[in-house]
């Protein structure tokens, strides 16, 4: 029995790695001189992409001074292996590409993760990191930090903006200003969030340590951001390099998710006050409004409890906005205006949408005395007196 027992752990184990991808080395690369070093950085690299797979709270391969700007890498790492094409969790494996010594002692690492199909390699994508020594293994991070060791710093309140050339202070003013009015209604305090400023998506991964990832090829413009603790990171890969213009409705989504988890509350409540408070698309919620009387109230056979259950959409410009999301902005202007925001922020936390909207339905019974079998009347009513 104890033969067998033994051979059960032995194939156990032999499955396990069988079902996962061990760090792979590239035959022409030049490892650390020292045997025990070399051995100590390509074992803790495997810990550390091994873990990339699980939470990023979880991985305790992480340096510790640069936990936030080293989660918003491990974001993009996170489910790499797996390939939906050829139905493959395992599909892409990590190879160690280069390792090269730093001034400070630390190691600049390149992995690329990399699949076959009918000898034809495919490239998933390569990243950089900084391998810190730690005793007698490695702790790794973004090279963010060390990218922009040499870059200007502006700070207003808690908002920190990181910019390599100039900046434009009174779009910055602005933007503070906004963010105090929704931080006072969101009650957020004592939330530092760093801004690093860049003109397009190619600047914006070379600095978190995103080589190249097939998922964004041809994408110009793209936001990332991470959480942790009190502190949230934004990276601006969206023609932001100088800080010229933001978005007000994001805005909001970004403020909310400093005390609550978008996953936590109600998108379309969400995305109603986005739109009153912040309009959408360059555009003032007046605008968007009119464009929603002309396209989607003009039409008096409209069902609004229809429409909350199959949503319907209207243009302004070239962009489409959900007639539910407008509506919720409505309920949201009469909400504040009646029970101030303590009612809309009751109404946000009803969760996730779910069909029927029972929860939604009975706390807006509760804050408006607006049912689901009358909802389509009093939205009627609530549409035509808005000017």
């Amino acid at each position: 029995m104890k033969f067998i027992s033994t051979l059960t752990l032995i194939f156990t184990t032999l499955f396990a790695n069988a079902q996962t991808n061990q760090l792979r080395l590239n035959p022409n690369i030049a490892l650390p001189k020292d045997s025990i070093e070399s051995k100590n950085l390509t074992t803790s690299l495997n810990d550390f992409l091994f873990s990339a797979q699980k939470p990023n709270k979880e991985n305790k391969f992480v340096f510790e001074d640069e936990k936030i700007e080293t989660f918003i890498q491990l974001d993009e790492i996170n489910g790499i292996e797996k390939s939906g094409k050829y139905k493959d969790d395992f599909f892409y494996k990590p190879y160690l590409t280069n390792v090269v010594l730093l001034k400070d002692k630390n190691y600049l690492i390149q992995v690329s993760y990399i699949g076959t199909n009918e000898n034809v390699a495919i490239l998933r994508a390569s990243f950089e990191f900084i391998a810190h020594k730690s005793n007698d293994s490695f702790m790794f991070s973004s090279p963010l930090l060390r990218n922009t060791k040499n870059w200007k710093v502006e700070k207003v309140a808690n908002n920190i903006f990181h910019y390599q050339n100039s900046i434009n202070k009174e779009k910055i003013k602005e933007f503070n200003k906004l963010t105090s009015s929704f931080d006072l209604k969101l009650k957020a305090t004592n939330k530092i969030i760093d801004y690093y400023c860049t003109d397009n998506i190619i600047e914006m991964q070379k600095l978190i340590g995103v080589d190249y990832k097939s998922d964004y090829n041809g994408r110009t413009e793209s936001v990332w951001s991470s959480s942790f603790g009190d502190r949230k990171l934004i990276v601006l890969g969206n023609n932001n390099s100088t800080f010229n213009d933001f978005d007000s409705h994001d805005l909001f989504h970004d403020r909310l998710s400093l005390v609550i988890p978008r996953s936590k509350v109600n998108k379309p409540v969400d995305e109603g006050c986005a739109y009153l408070y912040g309009g959408s698309w360059g555009m003032s919620w007046t605008e968007i409004f009119k464009a929603f009387k002309e396209q989607i109230a003009s039409n008096k056979n409209t069902n609004w409890t229809e429409i909350k259950e199959t949503p319907i959409y209207f243009k302004t410009g070239n962009y489409p906005n959900s007639a539910d999301y407008i509506v919720n902005a409505l309920l949201v202007k009469k909400i504040e205006k009646e029970k101030g925001f303590e009612g809309v922020w009751e109404l946000l936390n009803v969760g996730a949408f779910e069909k029927g909207n029972e929860k939604y339905y009975q706390t807006l019974e509760k804050l408006t005395g607006i049912t689901k079998a009358n909802y389509n009347e009093k939205i009627w009513e609530i549409v035509n007196n808005e000017k």
